[in-house]
């Protein structure tokens, strides 16, 4: 994947340099970015910025400000490289948020580096999911594999909202995204508050989440996490759809459609010692039994402890 790389200055002075430095690194593309243009540069999201203050007409803190408070640029790596190196003209440009001032005259190798440990340290943060905050696909393999190799038993939660797509039909995908939210804070607090160390929870993606516990016993976390769904998804739903308990969509042929209200189903592995040998299989019988708390009517959970 290329990264798009935004080198702000007004004499182009900057911009042989970098390309120089990464001559040798084709996944890096510079962009000369004047500063008159930089309300139409911040609609393309680059993956990093770089300021020369020196070849700017601007206030720097001022055009820091304006990065920062760009809605599409508020986690864009920011990195402001200055001759001007007093200590309080430095806190003036971090306290915007930004992550790197760079003393002229700059050590290329150390510019270097400096650039390549940002994209690699975005490229982490990007295996995490913006909206909850927790770890993804990557992270949630390599849990998995680590508990298989370290021969623990341990119990997989695959939980799911139910009709969630017809929720987002109705409501949007604003309050979409809010009820994901709400999914995974009431995940995270009902784990939490059942005092099991070395839990794990992850975002699988959409309304999908998994959360690995150590033991076999998981019965009670389920109910929990169900419980506390259910009393408090209801603020997600106006007053009128729930007194009917449904929810009313137009299919594609024009014909509405009733659909219950958004619960949720968990589908439980439990990994006796030994059991699995890779992640596959468990995802395999992870799949069957969210199927089987799925076929239930609202919010409910399925265990599986198949030897």
């Amino acid at each position: 994947m290329v990264q798009e790389i935004y080198i702000i200055d007004d004499d182009d002075s900057s911009i042989v340099i970098f390309r120089e430095l990464f001559k040798n690194d084709p996944e890096y593309k510079f962009i000369s970015v004047k500063t008159e243009q930089i309300d139409i540069a911040l609609k393309n999201i680059p993956s990093l910025i770089v300021i020369n203050e020196d070849a700017i007409d601007r206030n720097v803190v001022d055009l820091c400000r304006k990065i920062r408070k760009d809605e599409d640029n508020t986690i864009t790596p920011v990195i402001v490289v200055s001759s001007i190196g007093e200590r309080e003209h430095r806190l003036k440009i971090l306290q915007e948020s930004i992550e790197y001032f760079i003393k002229k005259p700059v050590d290329e190798q150390y510019l270097y580096y400096t650039v390549k440990n940002l994209n690699r340290l975005l490229a982490i943060n990007r295996r995490i999911s913006p909206l909850t905050g927790l770890p993804g696909n990557v992270q949630i393999h390599a849990e998995l594999k680590k508990r298989i190799t370290k021969k623990e038993a341990f119990c997989v939660l695959y939980l799911d909202l139910d009709n969630f797509k017809a929720y987002n039909d109705v409501y949007g995908f604003l309050k979409g995204d809010q009820i994901i939210e709400f999914t995974a804070e009431n995940i995270i607090k009902c784990i939490h508050a059942s005092g099991l160390e070395d839990t794990f929870i992850g975002h699988i993606g959409g309304d999908d989440f998994v959360a690995i516990i150590p033991g076999t016993s998981c019965e009670k976390l389920c109910q929990s996490i169900l419980a506390n769904f259910d009393s408090h998804v209801g603020k997600y739903f106006t007053d009128n759809d729930l007194e009917k308990g449904y929810i009313e969509v137009e299919n594609r042929k024009g014909i509405i459609e009733q659909f219950p209200l958004t619960s949720l189903s968990i589908g439980v592995v439990v990994a006796d010692t030994g059991r699995f040998s890779n992640i596959l299989e468990i995802g395999e019988i992870g799949a069957q039994v969210k199927h089987a708390a799925k076929s239930v009517m609202g919010s409910s959970y399925a265990v599986d402890r198949r030897k």
